[in-house]
């Protein structure tokens, strides 16, 4: 993996464009995105290859954050064409998306792997032809009771839940940086650790 200044990372949160979304949490990708663009600050104002855009420099190399427009099962679309004109590396790419998988909260950086049946990370493997990018997944925990998991996702976060939610927005945040200024060895090796949580 190359960390010239001369490089260009794609951080791509994948969700669903529109009003009625914005809170959900299959949405968590959008929310890390947006509080990264705020910090830094950025507004998501250019729409390309289906893609909301903004771009500026990190430690001096150039970084494309990207939100997909076209809703999460067809995010390979927006973020495969993105990635092709800019040429990027995949392993400078990274997607960030929420995971039933993992308790709530809790952070897994991969270098790669397979989708665990997470439809918008399906969409982008078979667009690019390749699992071998890292991806960030954020986890919502299992459904209550018999909840349908894709209810589940298209609902807002719970008033408990959202106690929690800007530290977890802030770990992301913090995860993101250090695999653009660090690596992604180090990053996985803070962020996957239990020590990273309070």
């Amino acid at each position: 993996m190359m960390n010239s200044a001369s490089c260009t990372y794609l951080i791509a949160g994948l969700g669903n464009p529109g009003r009625e979304y914005r809170c959900n949490r299959h949405n968590i990708g959008f929310m890390v995105l947006d509080h990264l663009a705020a910090e830094m600050g950025l507004s998501f104002s250019r729409l390309q290859f289906h893609n909301l855009v903004t771009n500026d420099r990190i430690d001096g190399k150039k970084v494309i954050l990207a939100k997909a427009q076209t809703f999460m099962n067809e995010s390979g679309q927006a973020i495969g064409q993105i990635t092709r004109f800019y040429r990027i590396d995949l392993f400078q790419m990274l997607v960030i998306c929420d995971d039933l998988d993992l308790p709530f909260g809790k952070l897994r950086l991969r270098p790669s792997g397979g989708s665990a049946g997470h439809k918008g990370l399906n969409s982008i493997i078979d667009n690019l032809g390749s699992q071998e990018f890292p991806r960030l997944r954020i986890g919502l925990g299992r459904p209550p009771g018999t909840l349908d998991p894709a209810d589940f996702v298209l609902q807002n976060f719970s008033k408990q839940e959202q106690a929690s939610l800007d530290s977890i927005l802030r770990l992301s945040i913090d995860c993101i940086l250090m695999f653009i200024n660090d690596g992604l060895q180090a990053a996985m090796n803070k962020y996957n650790s239990p020590n990273a949580y309070p």
